[in-house]
């Protein structure tokens, strides 16, 4: 945004105080704060609030952003949210010994404030990460610590989804521009997919099925997308509207039989879809306070899904309807999110609890194991997981500015 926009805005924004925002504390930068959050989001999600470490990274994503706030501002704002708006309560991670060895590591990113959102793990070894606030893809060799960032083609395209095709190219979802976008890791050329519809204006997260077809969500806009790349950008995206109104669907995964499922964050529902035709079916959870975020697969090809909303984790048996939960150790505010199924077992992340946990969950015998992410930011937050070709988890840590490893011994 060039400067003369940033204080045109400003100045649109000073015009009226948020009602909305009246009941914060006064002090030095609270007007700067309510009128520039309140500008792009409820500002009542600020008083979840954050450590200020946690701040000071709020603070770098905003600025990445090119937030209507000038080089003198930016002190006060800091200062007045880390002293009004402290970290909320959160549950303490319970920790559960069991029998298996794992180790995490975590690199921190080259950009701050870049605020990693969703991992890739791709065949030749390398972890991947969407710099959703940095406009940058990044590239781990984890075995040398060498990074290596892609700077993307439209300012402000907010990458989220991330994935791969077999060809080594790099697949992401545009989340602020409405656009899926591929890289080629070689030469760091990006190709631009535009949504035909100007509502789907979020894409979220994408995968590929095994026919070579890009399957994406588009969360607010409650539409479910199709794209083949074999045809012109123009013309290769097809978009249906899910069945419940207001579903937002969100994760992905595809089972052995080649079927995309999806869990509805903003209902208590799974759906699957398939074919050139997108037909949906939908899958009720019992709990009409589910509200399933993250999706993993076994090899029986029960679906596993985070219950976000109440700190649970199930099990949704397709063939019967059937669905199994269980308790979150860390209890229910402990905000289970992103997860994977690999070495026999479930894996995932509490996002609520403090520190973040990993959570190894064994389905023979339905036992908890739990780590704590290590560090001084705990984890802070694993919005999503995948697995490497050697069977470990992988993360992106969101509020830490780090991508992670879990090596499983």
């Amino acid at each position: 945004m060039k400067p003369s926009m940033i204080a045109a805005v400003g100045l649109l924004w000073a015009a009226c105080l948020p009602a909305s925002g009246q009941d914060f504390p006064d002090g030095p930068g609270r007007d700067v704060v309510v009128r520039t959050c309140g500008g792009c989001h409820d500002i009542n999600r600020l008083k979840i609030g954050y450590t200020p470490d946690g701040w000071r990274t709020v603070v770098r994503m905003m600025q990445n952003m090119q937030a209507p706030v000038t080089a003198e501002q930016w002190p006060a704002v800091t200062d007045y949210l880390i002293k009004n708006l402290p970290e909320r309560a959160r549950p303490a991670a319970a920790i559960i010994p069991g029998p298996v060895q794992a180790e995490i590591k975590l690199w921190p990113v080259p950009t701050p404030g870049s605020r990693p959102h969703d991992p890739l793990a791709t065949r030749d070894g390398a972890i991947w990460w969407t710099g959703q606030l940095s406009n940058r893809l990044g590239r781990l060799d984890p075995k040398t610590g060498e990074m290596k960032e892609f700077v993307l083609k439209s300012p402000h395209t907010g990458p989220h989804g991330l994935t791969e095709d077999a060809a080594g190219n790099i697949w992401f979802t545009g989340n602020n521009l409405g656009l899926i976008g591929k890289l080629d890791p070689k030469t760091g050329a990006v190709t631009e997919y535009k949504m035909p519809d100007p509502k789907a204006r979020d894409p979220h997260t994408l995968i590929f099925d095994r026919d070579g077809i890009l399957w994406f969500t588009v969360q607010q806009a409650n539409m479910i997308g199709r794209l083949d790349p074999k045809l012109d950008p123009k013309s290769a995206v097809k978009l249906v509207t899910s069945p419940t109104e207001k579903s937002r669907p969100y994760g992905m995964a595809l089972n052995s039989k080649n079927v995309v499922f999806i869990v509805e964050f903003g209902a208590n529902k799974i759906m699957s879809i398939t074919g050139a035709d997108m037909q949906i079916k939908e899958y009720a959870l019992p709990d009409a306070g589910a509200r399933p975020r993250r999706l993993a697969i076994g090899p029986d090809d029960r679906i596993w899904y985070s219950d976000f909303a109440r700190g649970y984790l199930g099990a949704l048996d397709t063939t019967t309807g059937s669905v199994k939960e269980w308790s979150s150790p860390s209890g229910p505010k402990s905000e289970p999110y992103g997860i994977v199924y690999t070495k026999g077992a479930v894996w995932y992340s509490e996002s609520g609890a403090k520190p973040n946990t990993m959570v190894r969950f064994d389905p023979t015998s339905e036992k908890f194991q739990t780590w704590a992410f290590p560090g001084a930011g705990g984890g802070d937050i694993v919005r999503n997981m995948v697995v490497t070709p050697d069977g470990n988890p992988a993360t992106a840590n969101s509020l830490t500015n780090e991508v992670g490893l879990v090596t499983v011994k």
